[in-house]
C-alpha cells in the first residue's frame, strides 16, 4: 500500500516547473540535491540562487518520522504549540525502548511490561493529533520508513540522525532535533543553511566479499567524522546504478557518521524495483513520469568538478572489505591489514560477539548475504567461535526471512534472534551486570556507531563496524584479523576449509509477506482522545517553558571544559537512560557525565566554585542554578556529533547552562542549542580554548548588541584576578536571535499561535 499518495503526486506535479525555474535562476545544470531543495522552498518557485554554506533557507518538508525515545520530548513540545493536528504526514516508531537480552519474544514482552506508560502516551498523542503509530516490535524506524514512506525526490525530516537512510530511495532526508520537527508539525517552515555539495562517483561494480557497507566505510576513512559537515553527499555513476536500493540506504545511513547533512542517490531501476516489491506501484508509476527530475542533470555527472564543492571517486571493482574502529567510525582498515594494526595498538584479536542488524544493515538482502555465510559454516561443519546476535529491521523483513528459512540458518549456529528493534546498536543490550568494570574485549557489528561504551556500557569494549557478511565470517572465526579472502578455518573433523564468497538476494523471490506489520492509523477526529501524564511519573513530565536567559550574563561559572571527543552520547547517554527521555528533570541527571574533564581527565567530576568541592556534573550544575548563577560549557572540535537527541541541549538548558563555547559544532547539535534559547558559540581563535582555567568566571561584555554577523566579546576572569578578553563567533540569524530572546523557539511558536 502506498501511504500519502496524493501528497507524493503533488510533489511531482510541481517539480518540473520549479526545477526548470531554479535551473534558469542558478544559471547552470543542477544536481539531484539541488532539484529536491529548490522544489521544496517554503516560498514556492526560486527567485534567486542560494549561496552554499552561507544562506539560511526556509523549506517545506513533505513528512516527519520520530522514534520513541526522541518522540516523547518532541510530542511534549508539540502539545504546547496550540494545534489540533499535525500539518504534514507524521509517524512515530517504537524501536528504541526494547532491550536485547534473551530473545525476541521475551525481550519484547519485557519492554511492554516496563515501558507501557510511555508506549501508551505515544499511542494516545498520535491518535489525538493525526500521527501514524508503529507499535513496539514493528521494526526499526528507518527500515520501516524505507519500506513504506520514502519516495524519490521527496524531502523529510526525522528526530533521529539516521533519518538520512531514506536517501537510498532518492530523498533528501535529514535528522533534526525535536524542536525542528515541532515547527513543521505546527505548519511552519523549516530552516536550514543551504548545504554544500560533495559528489561521490562510483565506478566499477561490487563483487565477492565487498558490499555497499564498504563504500561508506571507505568514504568515512577519507572524509573523517566531520568531513561532511554542512554538506549533502550525492552518489552517482554506473557503480551507483548497480547497487540495490537497500544497499544505497546503508551508504546514506552512515553518512551521519561523516557529519553530512544527508546523502542521496538518483532514481534508477533498483529503486523502482524496491518500490514495486514493497507494494508501491503507484509511487513508481508517478516517479517514472518525472524520472529525469529525480536524478542529477547529465552535464553534472559528466563534469562533476564543475558542480560539486568536492568530488571523490571510488572504483568498486577494487574496493576491499573494511573494518572501521574501534571507538570511532572513521578509523578504516581494509581486511588483510588488521593483524599488524591490532597488535601495534593492543586491540584484542579475540572476538566475543558478532552482531547483525540496526537501521544500517537489517534488510532482507543483508540477512540473505549473511545467511549464505552462516549456511556455509553449517555445511562445512564449522562452529562459531563468537556469540552471534541478529536484529531484523522490520516485522515484514523478519516474517519474510523466517518464511524463507534465513533465520533458521542463523539459529543452527546458536544465534540469538532479537526483537525487530535497535537493541545493542543504541546501548539497549543487557550484556553485563556491571559494564563499568567489564573486561577488555572486541566485538564486530554491522551498526553505524562504535563510540566508547555505546553498545554495552563497557569502556573496555573495542567495537568494529563491518558489513553483515564480514561480521558473520569474523564471528565464525572468532578473530578480528580473519580475512575470508585468504584465510582457512579448521572444522569439527579437523579439516581445513575456506568460506566462499557470499551470495544474496536483492529482494525475496516469493515477495515480501507479513501478518501484522504493527501499524495503527490515527482517528480522523482525535479531539476526544485524552492524553494523561501523571504528575508523579518517573518516565514522563509535562514541560514548563524556559525563561529567556537575557542580554546580561555576568559572573557565570565554568561547569566543565570538555577534553577531546564529546558526542551526544557523552552529553546525554542512551542505554539505561532511555527510560527517562520523556522526563526532562530526571534525564538531566545524566548531563555531561560521559564528558572528559580537561582538568584531571576524569569523567563526571568537576569543581564547584561555590564550595571548592568536586562532584558530579549534574549536581554541580544544579548547585549553580539554585544559587542563581549561570554556568558555561567549553568544548573541542565537532562538539555534539552523533545522535540528533535534543536532550543534549535541553538538559544543560534545564540545569542553567547559558552558553556552550567550542572550537566547532556538529550541525544538528548547534541547531538544537539555538532552538532551546541558549548560546552556541565558537572561539574566533581556537587557541583561546587553552586560556580557560578550572576556576574561571565569565562576563559577556556586549550581549545586549547580539546581532547576525556580529562577534560577541567575552571577558574571562581567572581565580588570581587576571583577565583575558576574547572574541566569539556565532551563526545566529535574526529569527534565531528571536528564539534566544523569547527563551526558546517553542516559546515563539506559542506566542505566534496565541
Amino acid at each position: 500500500m502506498a501511504f500519502d499518495i496524493e501528497m507524493i503526486k503533488g510533489v511531482y506535479s510541481r517539480m518540473a516547473e520549479r526545477v526548470d525555474t531554479a535551473r534558469e535562476v542558478v544559471g547552470k545544470p543542477l544536481t539531484l540535491a539541488e532539484k529536491i531543495l529548490y522544489n521544496h522552498l517554503w516560498d514556492g518557485k526560486a527567485t534567486s540562487a542560494f549561496v552554499r554554506g552561507k544562506d539560511y533557507v526556509d523549506f517545506a518538508p513533505d513528512r516527519i518520522a520520530c522514534q520513541d525515545a526522541t518522540a516523547q520530548m518532541a510530542l511534549l513540545q508539540f502539545m504546547q504549540a496550540g494545534k489540533t493536528k499535525v500539518a504534514v504526514p507524521t509517524t512515530v516508531h517504537c524501536d528504541h525502548l526494547i532491550q536485547a537480552k534473551i530473545g525476541a519474544d521475551k525481550d519484547l514482552q519485557n519492554a511492554l511490561n516496563t515501558s507501557s506508560e510511555v508506549f501508551n502516551f505515544l499511542a494516545s498523542v498520535s491518535d489525538k493529533y493525526g500521527i501514524g503509530f508503529w507499535k513496539p516490535g514493528s521494526g526499526i524506524i528507518h527500515q520501516v520508513v524505507l519500506e513504506n514512506y520514502a519516495f524519490p525526490g521527496g524531502m523529510m525530516i526525522g528526530t533521529d540522525s539516521h533519518t538520512v537512510n531514506a536517501g537510498g530511495l532518492g530523498m533528501v532526508a535529514i535528522g533534526v532535533g525535536g524542536a525542528d520537527a515541532v515547527d513543521v508539525m505546527a505548519g511552519m517552515p523549516w530552516e536550514l543553511k543551504f548545504p554544500k555539495l560533495i559528489g561521490v562517483k562510483l565506478t566499477g561494480k561490487l563483487s565477492g566479499w565487498s558490499s555497499p557497507k564498504d563504500v561508506i566505510l571507505k568514504v568515512a576513512g577519507i572524509l573523517t567524522v566531520k568531513g561532511g559537515t554542512g554538506a549533502i553527499v550525492e552518489y552517482f555513476g554506473e557503480g551507483a546504478k548497480s547497487m540495490s536500493a537497500t544497499g544505497k540506504g546503508t551508504i546514506c545511513n552512515m553518512g551521519a557518521e561523516i557529519g553530512a547533512t544527508t546523502s542521496t542517490f538518483g532514481y534508477d531501476a533498483s529503486i523502482e524495483r524496491y518500490l514495486r516489491a514493497t507494494g508501491r506501484d503507484e509511487v513508481a508509476d508517478a516517479a517514472n513520469k518525472v524520472a529525469s527530475y529525480l536524478t542529477g542533470d547529465d552535464e553534472v555527472y559528466e563534469n562533476p568538478e564543475q558542480y560539486f564543492d568536492e568530488v571523490i571517486e571510488i572504483n568498486l571493482s577494487e574496493l576491499l572489505p573494511h573494518l572501521n574502529g574501534p571507538f570511532t567510525p572513521d578509523l578504516a582498515t581494509p581486511v588483510g591489514e588488521m593483524t599488524e594494526k591490532a597488535k601495534s595498538n593492543d586491540w584484542p584479536l579475540k572476538v566475543e560477539w558478532g552482531l547483525i542488524g540496526s537501521c544500517t544493515n537489517s534488510s532482507y538482502e543483508d540477512l540473505s548475504r549473511a545467511a549464505s555465510v552462516a549456511k556455509q559454516a553449517v555445511d562445512k561443519k564449522l562452529t562459531t567461535k563468537a556469540e552471534f546476535g541478529i536484529n531484523p529491521g522490520s516485522e515484514q523483513v523478519r516474517y519474510t526471512a523466517e518464511r524463507d528459512g534465513l533465520l533458521e540458518t542463523f539459529e543452527k549456529l546458536n544465534a540469538k534472534i532479537f526483537t525487530n528493534a535497535c537493541g545493542p546498536c543504541i546501548g539497549q543490550w543487557a550484556r553485563y551486570s556491571d559494564p563499568k568494570n567489564a573486561p577488555k574485549n572486541s566485538i564486530v557489528h554491522s551498526f553505524n556507531r562504535n563510540f566508547s561504551k555505546r553498545a554495552d556500557g563497557n569502556p573496555n569494549t573495542h567495537a568494529f563496524v563491518a558489513s553483515p557478511e564480514l561480521v558473520a565470517a569474523i564471528a565464525i572465526s572468532g578473530r578480528l584479523d580473519f580475512n575470508p579472502l585468504t584465510d582457512k578455518l579448521i572444522n569439527q573433523d579437523g579439516q581445513e576449509v575456506m568460506l566462499e564468497e557470499p551470495t544474496g538476494l536483492e529482494l525475496p523471490p516469493r515477495g515480501f509477506d507479513v501478518e501484522d506489520a504493527g501499524f495503527e492509523a490515527p482517528q480522523e477526529d482525535g479531539s476526544g482522545v485524552e492524553v494523561v501524564v501523571s504528575p508523579t511519573s518517573e518516565r514522563l513530565q509535562l514541560l514548563t517553558p524556559f525563561e529567556p536567559i537575557g542580554s546580561e550574563i555576568n559572573g557565570a561559572k565554568l561547569l566543565i571544559k570538555a577534553f577531546g571527543k564529546c558526542t551526544t552520547d557523552h552529553i546525554s547517554m542512551a542505554g539505561p537512560w532511555l527510560r527517562f527521555r520523556g522526563h526532562l528533570d530526571n534525564i538531566s541527571n545524566n548531563c555531561l557525565i560521559g564528558a572528559v574533564n580537561a582538568f584531571g581527565k576524569a569523567t563526571n567530576k568537576v569543581k564547584n566554585q561555590l564550595t571548592g568541592e568536586f562532584g558530579p556534573v549534574p549536581d554541580t550544575a544544579r548547585a549553580y542554578k539554585a544559587a542563581g548563577v549561570y554556568s558555561i560549557v567549553v568544548g573541542d572540535h565537532n562538539y555534539g556529533e552523533g545522535s540528533s537527541r535534543e536532550h543534549a541541549a535541553m538538559e544543560p538548558r534545564h540545569l542553567g547552562v547559558a552558553a556552550v563555547i567550542v572550537k566547532s559544532f556538529a550541525r544538528i547539535h548547534e541547531t538544537n542549542l539555538k532552538k532551546q534559547g541558549m548560546l552556541g558559540l565558537t572561539f574566533d581563535n581556537e587557541a583561546d580554548y587553552d586560556l580557560i582555567q578550572e576556576d574561571d568566571t565569565f562576563n559577556f561584555i556586549d550581549l545586549n548588541e547580539f546581532a547576525p554577523g556580529k562577534q560577541l566579546t567575552l571577558e574571562i576572569v581567572h581565580a588570581d584576578g587576571s583577565k583575558d578578553t576574547i572574541k566569539l563567533n556565532h551563526t545566529y540569524n535574526q529569527p534565531q536571535i528571536d528564539w534566544y530572546n523569547e527563551g526558546s523557539a517553542l516559546n515563539l511558536i506559542k506566542k505566534q499561535n496565541a
